[in-house]
Parts: C-alpha cells; structure tokens; sequence
C-alpha cells in the first residue's frame, strides 16, 4: 500500500516549525530529509525515522518496524499528533545522521 499525499502534508505541516525539511517521492513513499540528512521516511503511512541512539533514547518505546520488504529495521513514530515531540525528535537526531554520500558523475 502507497503513502497518501494527505499523510506527507499531515507530516510536513507538523514540522513546519523546522528549517529545511524536504522529501523525495520513491515508489509510492516518500523518503524525509532534515538538513539535506535523511531522517526517515513515510511508509504505508507510517512516519519510520533511522534507528540511530538519540532516536532510541528519545522514544525509548517504540517499536522497530520494516518499511518495505527487504529493508532494515526503522522506529516507528507514534506521536505524529504531537508537534513539540517530533521537532525535538528531528533536532535530537539530526548531529547523528551520516551525511549523504556525493554520487559520483560518470
């Protein structure tokens, strides 16, 4: 099942308080990114976020779900509702997220 467009702006509106916060449409999903990092995604619409320490520690809870077949582990976000604890969220994530690698032109 694909991700609603309703969903993405639903995410996206409760993060309007960020700087910078994109997404890529890839293959029914959106991939969601802070700062030019990739945090996380919206999965069958589901925000999924990098299973990296400070998220771990931030939602201590949270299930580890799979986005897609195949793929790694992520932590689901519950709290979608509650605008102050995904900010801190992303804000407490983001010095850990690796840097996107440069694709290399042919």
């Amino acid at each position: 099942m694909a991700s609603s467009k309703e969903y993405l702006e639903f995410i996206l509106g409760q993060l309007s308080e960020l700087e910078e916060i994109t997404y890529r449409a890839m293959m029914g999903e959106f991939i969601i990114y802070y700062r030019g990092k990739i945090v996380g995604g919206i999965y069958d619409d589901r925000l999924l976020v990098k299973p990296v320490k400070s998220a771990i520690s931030y939602m201590s809870t949270a299930p580890h779900e799979l986005p897609y077949e195949g793929a790694k582990e992520m932590l689901l976000v519950d709290e979608v509702d509650n605008k102050e604890f995904l900010i801190g969220l992303f804000n407490a994530m983001y010095e850990e997220l690796p840097v996107p690698k440069l694709k290399k032109k042919k």
